[in-house]
């Protein structure tokens, strides 16, 4: 916990007591994140490679199926190893993907890239820009919260 220097033991202790439903509960969920990470079974190179083909395959089409819907363009596509992050657009409007994304359910890889494509639209997470992704995917939400649930395993495949 942080709090201020001038902060006393007693508002610390307050704060850790009013809030301890909500510490523990988060505390244990990173805790079984981390043992089920832990457990994930490493992808091999070679399965990396075929997913990485596999990817460049199935992203482009839904890309430019989507940017139609979003009303935006885009630069180049390319699918990358990713350690920490699904997607993501640079201000070139170049977009990455993760290969791993082909192992997620395709609501789940629609989600990412329709995520990005609004990034075209607002290059950041404002109250906009995620009204741009509920215009396109209303569900965006359950999306979203399968790959914070699910996406941590998913990541620990990386060789």
């Amino acid at each position: 916990m942080r709090a201020p220097r001038k902060t006393s033991l007693k508002e610390i202790d307050d704060c850790l007591q009013k809030n301890l439903t909500w510490v523990t509960t988060h505390l244990e969920k990173a805790a079984r994140q981390q043992e089920e990470s832990a457990r994930a079974e490493k992808l091999t190179w070679e399965e990396m490679e075929a997913l990485g083909q596999e990817a460049l395959r199935v992203i482009p089409p839904l890309v430019r199926q989507y940017a139609g819907t979003v009303g935006v363009n885009f630069g180049r596509i390319t699918v990358r190893n990713q350690k920490t992050r699904w997607g993501s657009c640079s201000t070139k409007g170049n977009l990455n993907f993760n290969v791993l994304l082909m192992l997620c359910p395709r609501e789940i890889l629609e989600y990412v890239i329709v995520h990005e494509l609004c990034h075209r639209k607002e290059m950041n997470h404002s109250p906009r820009f995620w009204g741009e992704v509920e215009r396109v995917l209303p569900d965006y939400k359950a999306r979203r919260k399968w790959l914070k649930t699910n996406g941590p395993v998913l990541m620990a495949r990386m060789p």
